[in-house]
């Protein structure tokens, strides 16, 4: 990987010379393909592919797109799978802006560290032992294997949205969603697959969700997952130069979710969500760019099922991005490590063009950027027992070892890019949390990890 990166630096600086004044103005279909790879220790290597498919039409819009269709198919080892499928279309309904993604996903391993962030208590010290050599040790209470913060989740997204004009800059969203999520323990063959025989997650031990299952923490009615159906509206004022890769202007939405029982939801809810977004040139001609985001997810009531908390609601071309930790919501977290009724996110970003030039008919720019992510629980899911008698003890211990409320989890990092065309973007970024930083003996010492490297495609925002 590392030799890819510092073959993409040379391309960069070796044509260097071939930079022009303007752009080339692109027209008709571009295709950007990417190769998926990834590795996680429980999941496994990922491979796969990714194709963005840009139709930019007679050229009028560029650098925005007129249609755009994404598809991703992703493996995993150990048996975990993603497929989506987008459609984004600006010019098929005059006046109206059409898009549609469906997403499969299977996840042997997807992480679970409980509720309302650092009132959850992360024991990142059995953990770190745990994913140590184990073969001559003889007491498993010294450790934990990393499969106790983990579940098994099969998840199906789709939605449709529409978005018009009411003024120049001020737009009105519409659009139906659903999900199918089910929900459950870890597979502990597939989690098991290859490991010697030291390693082997046993039977004997529980994991986090089950642990949360007897606490009563997770009800009988949500536990398993279920089927959501939601509407949503909201509004939009969008004064950016350009979608893909901004330089300046606003980006600010507000939405209300409805999934009520009737169009057949299992498990209704009413949520909510606002999102500011800011782009200011710090060196005009797309050279250096500072840019911030402002998200608020919060629940109507005192009710939202487990399954829908870690989302931060999108609408447009993409489908809700999931995991309050990671890639596109907290770079440098723990995947679902922030999970609250209320939650309130920040991220802050400098962006630095270091060189733009053409090459075989198309504009190619890389970046670094520098930037901050920051979220936190605002208001907590109910964390009162409510499981058997027999299962009191463990409780209290587990929630004598977290704190009273949360705080903000932040991180900070930085990151490459590759970008063609201001659509097509590869992203390698790392980010680490403050809290690995932290003395060993404080009590937020890596309860969000010890950070995290990723390679994706675009910008968060």
């Amino acid at each position: 990987m590392k030799k890819f990166i510092l073959l993409l630096g040379a391309l960069a600086f070796g044509m260097a010379a071939k930079a022009q004044d303007s752009e080339i103005v692109k027209t008709g279909y571009n295709f950007g393909p990417l190769p998926a790879i990834a590795y996680d220790a429980d999941k496994g290597f990922q491979y796969g592919a990714i194709l963005n498919i840009y139709n930019y039409g007679d050229g009028t819009l560029y650098p925005n797109y007129g249609s755009k269709i994404y598809l991703e198919a992703s493996f995993f080892t150990k048996g975990s799978q993603l497929y989506t499928v987008m459609y984004d279309n600006k010019t098929l309904i005059p006046g109206i802006r059409w898009s549609s993604a469906l997403t499969a996903s299977i996840d042997k391993a997807m992480d679970f560290y409980g509720f309302n962030g650092y009132v959850s208590w992360f024991d990142q010290e059995r953990v770190a032992i745990g994913n140590q050599n184990k073969k001559n040790w003889q007491d498993p209470e010294k450790y934990i294997y990393t499969p106790f913060y983990r579940v098994s989740r099969v998840q199906i997204l789709g939605k449709t949205d529409f978005i018009g004009d009411i003024t120049e800059h001020l737009q009105w969203e519409a659009g139906y969603h659903f999900s199918w999520f089910k929900e459950g323990p870890i597979d502990r063959t597939s989690i098991n697959k290859g490991k010697d025989d030291y390693n082997i997650y046993p039977d004997s031990q529980s994991t986090l969700f089950q642990d949360y299952r007897n606490w009563g923490l997770i009800d009988d009615s949500e536990a398993d997952g279920g089927f959501t159906s939601s509407i949503r509206l909201g509004l939009v004022y969008d004064t950016r130069d350009k979608e893909g890769a901004p330089t300046r202007g606003i980006w600010a939405e507000g939405h209300i979710i409805a999934a009520p029982k009737w169009l057949g939801t299992k498990n209704p809810f009413y949520r909510y969500s606002l999102t500011m977004r800011q782009y200011f040139p710090i060196i005009d001609d797309d050279v250096l760019t500072f840019a911030y985001r402002l998200n608020y997810e919060g629940a109507f009531g005192n009710y939202s099922p487990y399954y829908v908390l870690p989302y931060i609601t999108v609408m447009g071309e993409n489908c809700d991005k999931d995991g309050m930790g990671g890639y596109r919501t907290v770079r440098g977290v723990m995947r679902n490590r922030v999970v609250g009724l209320d939650m309130a996110t920040y991220t802050a970003e400098l962006r630095w063009r270091f060189v733009n030039f053409t090459l075989w008919n198309q504009n190619i720019s890389f970046g670094l950027s520098a930037f901050s992510d920051g979220t936190m629980v605002t208001r907590g899911r109910d964390m009162s027992f409510r499981g058997e008698e027999e299962f009191r003890e463990s409780y209290e211990e587990y929630m004598s070892k977290g704190q009273e409320h949360d705080t903000p989890h932040i991180t900070v990092g930085a990151g490459l890019r590759f970008i063609m065309n201001e659509n097509f973007i590869v992203a390698f970024e790392y980010g680490t949390p403050i809290s690995h930083f932290y003395p060993k003996n404080h009590p937020l010492y890596n309860q969000d990890g010890t950070g995290a490297f990723y390679i994706n495609t675009g910008y968060l925002f």
